[in-house]
């Protein structure tokens, strides 16, 4: 049925309305009317839906849809000015606007006749760009203090689990990929709609056939290299695992005492924090690296944030 599928397709046409909506607010306070205007819209269209499933429910004539257009344009019709905001052209120079001016403007003018009719505002909007903190290119960063930390967001999102028993910890030989040849701790990429945790009991097993049934969040490292990526790494340790130890494609594990961890084997960063994770103390590291040299760190402690894993 027709409308039955309208019906079942119906949400997501209002949660693209409230998608526009949420948009309108970085806009403000030039989109303050458009962004009642959207809320409005969105109630309608919650009103038409409900005549619809009632149709549906009491299994009424499917042209009745179109006579319940009529009760929700009754509804809509004392709102009239305040939804019949949007234009396609600048109401002053008559060019047309593009989607972003349409949508949150509410003067509907283009941005030449705003700076034309708005002189002081416009001219201060200039100075706040002037003065808003700009993100040097990647290749320029060699030190973590030139980096807007506030602002920056990785390319990539990955995880590390170091597997304890007794005084040994497992490592790999990384065998592909960001670090081949180097020593790390087997981990991964988090995947789409994965959280860090699954990620690193998944990944553990898939590079050396292991099985943790918990994991204990340590810390968090963000790494900015000069050749443009951008990585988030966060850091687990485990004490329990099942399953026998074997050679992956990706890695080759192998046990070490904790006390005789290889440094010089590998990234330059792990000896500035694997030592406070191993007194227990929660960390946030920031890294500016040049392939596989380290040119800057930072790193903050007692640091709880945690929300992402």
């Amino acid at each position: 049925m027709i409308l039955q599928k309208i019906t079942d397709n119906y949400l997501w046409f209002l949660m693209v309305i409230l998608v526009v909506n949420f948009t309108q607010r970085k806009y403000y306070p030039r989109s303050a009317q458009k962004r009642i205007a959207t809320l409005i819209i969105a109630g309608l269209a919650m009103v038409y839906q409900i005549l619809l499933t009632i149709i549906l429910a009491r299994g009424l004539p499917q042209y009745l849809a179109i006579v319940a257009i009529i009760p929700t344009l009754a509804i809509a019709y004392p709102f009239r000015r305040r939804i019949l905001l949007f234009k396609r052209t600048c109401t002053s120079c008559g060019v047309k606007l593009s989607i972003t001016e349409t949508l949150n403007y509410d003067d509907n003018l283009c941005n030449d006749c705003y700076r034309d009719s708005h002189p002081e505002q416009a001219e201060q909007e200039v100075h706040q760009e002037e003065d808003a903190p700009t993100q040097l290119p990647a290749s320029e960063i060699t030190d973590v203090d030139q980096i807007d930390w506030d602002e920056w967001e990785p390319t990539e999102v990955a995880t590390l689990l170091y597997l304890f028993d007794g005084d040994k910890v497992l490592l790999i030989d990384k065998k592909t990929g960001l670090g081949k040849g180097m020593v790390n701790a087997p981990g991964g990429h988090v995947e789409e709609g994965e959280t860090a945790r699954e990620a690193a009991m998944r990944e553990i097993t898939e590079e050396t056939g292991l099985s943790v049934p918990s994991v204990d969040y340590k810390g968090k490292l963000e790494f900015q290299f000069v050749d443009g990526l951008r990585m988030r790494g966060y850091i687990f340790f485990a004490y329990e695992h099942s399953g026998e130890l074997i050679e992956t494609e990706e890695a080759d594990p192998f046990w070490v005492p904790v006390t005789e961890l290889p440094y010089d084997r590998m990234w330059a960063d792990d000896e500035l924090w694997i030592p406070l994770a191993l007194k227990g103390i929660q960390f946030h590291g920031r890294f500016v690296f040049d392939g596989e040299r380290m040119l800057s760190h930072s790193i903050l402690t007692d640091d709880d944030t945690d929300e992402a894993v």
